[in-house]
């Protein structure tokens, strides 16, 4: 929600001296008007038609909510922390377990705007910092799904943020650099990956096993199960990197070189290859593209971003049941990869399978009614 929309949902109030917010003790200054949250009806905030009457508890502790989330320069802000701290000394915790099932069920904004509010209730808490960067990750990857990359690219860079803040915090929060790193990993950024993990494990190491419990065993494990697979793979190597950002910034032919470099060394490394064949098949070289795609399946890298990549190969070299084969191949190893279905969409769309091309364009909306790529796919049958 908009701030000033956010704002407007609120009336400020002198608290009735009769009126309690809390079982505990606590001083209320009259003083100073309370924030409260009016009742949305029929499309509108309507804050002629408030009823003191109709006050509730709930609906200034809302009202505070939302002034922790969109005033954070509110003169009174600290005063309402106080009130809502001790009017529920556990708020904390309940926000944070809403938030985090919201953003499991996909209702983003709304975990969007608790996260917001915890922000806003404990700006020091690298608990709730820690959080919200693990929000902004989820929702760009949901976002990414639904082809909204620049909306996904936004949400990606403001998870780094806060990423960044909780692992500069003193004292340090291991987690961070845990969470972090695999949140460089899905960017291919191997080498800060690496490092962060370098870093949770050297920070953890000291913990008593019994503190440290079968979570974090798992956890220690698996950190050093990564960087030995970096290590043993040279995916920190700055020619891989180098590469990557250059395809990332749209600088396919420069980025060749390093490639050819790097598995010139590495040869039987597939991350290169696949490097290889992204670059190569941005350039429209589909039968080059194809081979180093090919190469990556020779190599254990059958996942779904290769099926996929060689899917669009061979549907530019006319090759339609190599395509279809790729793409259930990708499709079986994750059943609602959107994604894929919008490629068998185009695909039988192609072959003039109208159809079926409308039923998987169909099956990825119902799946997300938002997905620019399939709602594009729908538009072009109906032309």
């Amino acid at each position: 929600m908009e701030a000033s929309k956010a704002l407007d949902s609120v009336v400020f109030i002198n608290l009735p001296e009769d009126f309690s917010l809390s079982q505990h003790a606590m001083h209320i200054d009259t003083t100073i008007p309370l924030p409260v949250q009016l009742p949305y009806s029929n499309g509108s905030f309507d804050k002629d038609s408030f009823d003191m009457s109709q006050l509730t508890q709930e609906m200034i502790l809302a009202g505070i909510l939302t002034i922790l989330a969109y005033d954070r320069n509110n003169q009174h802000i600290q005063y309402y922390r106080s009130i809502l701290n001790t009017a529920r000394p556990d708020i904390k915790r309940e926000l944070t377990e809403a938030a985090i099932l919201k953003a499991r069920n996909e209702d983003f904004e709304i975990s969007e705007e608790i996260f917001m509010a915890l922000r806003g209730l404990d700006p020091e808490d690298m608990a709730i910092m820690l959080n919200t960067a693990l929000f902004f990750d989820q929702r760009a990857d949901s976002l990414r799904k639904s082809n909204l990359i620049e909306d996904a690219d936004a949400y990606d860079e403001e998870a780094h943020n806060y990423y960044k803040i909780v692992m500069d915090a003193d004292p340090a929060v291991p987690d961070a650099f845990f969470n972090a790193a695999f949140f460089y990993l899905k960017q291919r950024n191997y080498t800060r990956a690496k490092d962060c993990l370098e870093t949770y494990i050297a920070l953890m190491v000291d913990v008593p096993e019994e503190e440290l419990g079968e979570n974090g065993e798992y956890k220690m494990q698996r950190a050093q199960e990564i960087i030995d697979d970096i290590s043993s793979r040279n995916l920190d190597d700055e020619l891989f990197k180098k590469a990557y950002d250059l395809i990332q910034m749209e600088k396919e032919e420069e980025a060749l070189e390093p490639i050819r470099e790097f598995l010139q060394k590495n040869g039987d490394v597939w991350n290169g290859w696949f490097l290889c064949g992204w670059a190569l098949r941005r350039l429209g070289r589909w039968s080059d593209a194809k081979a180093a795609f090919q190469q990556v399946l020779k190599l254990n890298g059958d996942h779904v971003d290769t099926y996929n990549e060689l899917a669009l190969c061979n549907r530019e070299l006319g090759e339609y049941d190599e395509a279809k084969a790729h793409l259930m191949k990708a499709i079986t190893l994750e059943p609602e990869n959107t994604k894929i279905m919008s490629n068998l969409g185009f695909l039988a769309q192609e072959q003039g399978d109208y159809e079926t091309a409308r039923k998987y364009f169909t099956i990825v909306l119902e799946f997300d009614p938002d997905d620019k790529i399939a709602l594009a796919g729908l538009e072009s049958l109906e032309v």
